[in-house]
């Protein structure tokens, strides 16, 4: 892959697919999921494969290995945090999921960890009122 962000997108895509309600997922679900061209997702598809991330069975239906849905689900965990605490800040919903994306790829695990703390610590403050 060209770098780790484009591969955490790809990979994040798989779980945001499956949450939409696709249970088989083909190239072209990508292609239309992120508006890339058939061959850059081609080539990406078999970049992911070649790294054991993700495993394409003769019908072409694509899952993610147990290697990629770790990646996949540390970055969407990541993106929905941080979502949610561009949100609770006054960030248009938008905005704050294309920030969230930006961010997601390059925030160091300690801020991550603080920023959880802090989100989880908010939940609980305002399920006790």
């Amino acid at each position: 892959m060209e770098n780790n962000r484009s591969k955490e997108d790809y990979l994040e895509r798989f779980l945001i697919l499956e949450e939409r309600g696709i249970e088989k997922i083909r190239a072209k679900d990508i292609v239309c999921s992120f508006s890339y061209s058939r061959a850059s997702v081609s080539v990406a598809m078999k970049k992911l494969a070649e790294e054991n991330l993700i495993k394409i069975d003769e019908n072409s239906y694509i899952t993610l290995t147990e290697k990629g849905r770790d990646i996949a689900s540390s970055v969407y965990k990541r993106h929905k945090m941080l979502t949610s605490f561009l949100m609770m800040i006054g960030v248009d919903e938008k905005q704050a999921r294309e920030d969230a994306c930006k961010i997601e790829h390059d925030i160091s695990e300690e801020t991550f960890s603080a920023l959880n703390r802090f989100m989880k610590n908010k939940k609980i403050k305002k399920n006790r009122r």
